[in-house]
């Protein structure tokens, strides 16, 4: 199952977006994907089921571990290099020429499976590895520059749940096939015609230009090591998003990996039942991604993440803590789904797996979406790094465990439970992830929100954002539609409320005063938005200075003015319109006064065209507000 895993080291919306499988700049890619781990698998699983029960009967157990460390091992070895050849090199002569490698690889396992030598076919195994650490950085970096960035959750949906399900598919195919009394001419074939599908299918991917062509390759793995991790630790939230994926591979490989013992241990079950756990876990993977892809609507929503992790928790607690009574009857597929003790291990089983998909993409699609792509791909190289590591601590953190007298279903529990802790430690150093949860919350159980003309917000460099100041949501409905992230200024007393002063803080809001109040704060503010927009980040202020009383656009403050004189950049004026009246507001005279009402109210964010800062003045802004606003309140 370890080398099941391994494999994974390496959306217009509509359900599911399946259009993009239809399209060239996707499906070969996502085919060519697809029918590599399918292949790498069937290979594998055939290996490991000829080194258990037929190449060899002893030290059996010692050659299935080893030729697990031997898969993962070039990961260490070669991933600086990939990340450094991806970036540099056009990525989809890159496939066609791993493609062509597998084939080579590919034939030197059929002769090893005709020699019938242990050490050729672990040979092969590391170089099957190989050809992986270099296909890695390529799979998850060539999706931005095909796909625009409202389609990246669905195409990394698509291309998890392919995955999951090319693992089980290979997976059992190579059990099959390994089971022959004369499988040797049955598995030769098998990973000879897909390998060479894979090829042919890769002819017809796009042109993903290079897009650091001038990169000087570092072949030394330590010294390029060092650099790839110095940039990804560059970004914090980068940083700890790679390190939340690599956290889900050690859960994903410590539950997978123990399936087949829990099947036999808990549920008493045949080989077959080992096989429909496996199959559950892949399918809910391939739900939750899709899932994510709905419900994120075209947006990089990490706000799915939590989701994804209380889920994680919950079901894998459960899992680890339910009572499964002992039966001295063994159990098949059909008498399994007779008895509720084991329908809800297997419904825990989906729901748990399902919470892994809406946790694991939105964070590669963030990655995708926030890292520069000059080099993506070697902060990807870094994240296959990481996998493959916490992987090889999975396996070593789970036989500690047992040999400390834990059962399965303990360990189970304890990993769950230090997914909490893991989850609230990454949460606390990106407190976007929370705050995109509550703005995903508010935004599809209280609101129906209308977006218009949002292509408006730059796609890069500075800006400052204007707009009405309606009701104390605001800023989350601004950053909850907003295609980029931002900082908010906002009144200092707010700022400092202590439930939720740390998360204003991390997100970078910009605390103010009004001068009667505190000018030394004034001016810092000042200074903090200047700074800010200097590199090249989006403002958003509310100018009227508070909240309206009455629903209509209040005067608007000069500080927009003298802001644009320190640092003279566009003004896009925003409008929202649809929560005066609601519980948030002042309609009646106090917000959020006795409970909330208007559910599912429709409200709308307008856009406008962007200004030159030297038209900018209190007064034509104003009209740019109203007229965007027009008569709706």
């Amino acid at each position: 199952m370890m080398l099941a895993l391994n494999t994974l080291c390496s959306n217009k919306i509509g359900w599911w977006k399946m259009s993009l499988i239809k399209q060239r700049r996707f499906a070969p890619y996502f085919l060519t994907q697809f029918l590599g781990a399918f292949n790498d698998n069937v290979f594998k699983n055939a290996l490991v089921i000829l080194l258990t029960y037929k190449i060899v009967s002893a030290h059996s157990n010692i050659l299935v571990n080893l030729a697990a460390v031997i898969f993962i091992l070039p990961f260490f070895l070669f991933s600086p290099l990939a990340g450094q050849i991806a970036d540099k090199f056009e990525k989809s002569a890159l496939i066609r020429k791993i493609k062509w490698v597998e084939i080579g690889i590919m034939c030197l396992g059929v002769l090893g499976l005709y020699l019938n030598s242990i050490p050729m076919l672990l040979g092969v195994l590391f170089l099957m590895g190989t050809q992986s650490a270099f296909f890695g950085p390529i799979k998850y970096s060539i999706l931005p520059q095909h796909l625009e960035s409202d389609e990246l959750m669905g195409g990394n949906a698509l291309v998890e749940a392919g995955t999951f399900l090319a693992i089980l598919f290979g997976t059992i195919l190579g059990g099959i096939l390994a089971s022959f009394d004369q499988y040797v001419l049955p598995v030769s074939v098998a990973v000879l015609t897909f390998s060479i599908m894979g090829r042919l299918v890769s002819q017809f991917i796009p042109e993903a230009q290079a897009e650091q062509p001038d990169l000087v390759i570092d072949h030394n793995p330590i010294r390029a090591g060092k650099s790839i991790f110095k940039t990804l630790a560059s970004d914090t939230a980068i940083f700890y998003t790679v390190f939340g994926i690599s956290w889900f591979w050690f859960f994903g490989a410590t539950f997978l990996t123990q399936l087949p013992n829990f099947s036999r241990e808990y549920l008493q079950g045949d080989p077959y039942v080992a096989t429909v756990l496996m199959a559950m876990f892949s399918i809910g993977i391939g739900l939750g991604s899709f899932i994510s892809s709905k419900l994120s609507r075209g947006k990089v929503e990490i706000g799915l993440v939590p989701i994804g992790a209380f889920g994680l928790t919950i079901f894998g607690a459960y899992l680890g803590l339910m009572d499964i009574p002992f039966s001295a009857q063994g159990n098949t597929v059909a008498s399994i789904f007779t008895k509720w003790v084991y329908i809800k291990a297997l419904l825990a089983l989906l729901l748990l797996s399902i919470s892994g998909g809406l946790f694991i993409v939105p964070l590669y699609a963030f990655v995708q979406h926030k890292t520069p792509i000059e080099y993506l791909s070697r902060n990807i190289a870094a994240n296959n790094i990481l996998n493959a590591l916490f992987m090889v601590i999975a396996g070593i953190f789970a036989i500690i465990c047992f040999k400390f007298g834990n059962s399965i279903q303990s360990l189970f529990a304890i990993v769950a439970l230090m997914n909490a802790a893991v989850a609230i430690f990454i949460f606390r150093r990106v407190p976007e992830f929370t705050m995109q949860l509550g703005a995903w919350l508010l935004m599809h159980s209280i609101y129906r929100i209308g977006k218009h003309d949002l292509d408006n917000i730059p796609e890069e460099g500075a800006a400052i954002l204007a707009c009405n100041h309606v009701a104390f949501v605001d800023p989350i409905v601004i950053g909850a539609v907003s295609p980029r992230p931002m900082r908010f200024v906002m009144y200092h007393k707010i700022y400092n409320l202590p439930l939720v002063h740390h998360f204003f803080k991390h997100a970078g809001a910009i605390p103010v005063a009004p001068m009667k109040e505190d000018p030394e704060l004034l001016n810092k503010a000042y200074d903090s938005i200047a700074e800010a927009l200097k590199n090249g980040e989006l403002v958003c202020i509310f100018p009227e200075g508070g909240l309206t009383p009455d629903g209509t656009l209040q005067d608007l403050k000069p500080g927009i003015e003298r802001m644009l004189e320190r640092t003279p950049v566009p003004v896009i004026p925003m409008a929202i319109s649809g929560l005066w009246g609601t519980w948030f507001s002042r309609h009646k005279g106090r917000a959020m006064k006795g409970w909330p009402r208007d559910w599912l109210k429709q409200i709308n964010v307008y856009t406008g065209k962007s200004i030159p800062p030297e038209q900018v003045n209190v007064a034509n802004l104003k009209e740019e507000i109203l007229k965007l606003r027009g008569a709706e309140l």
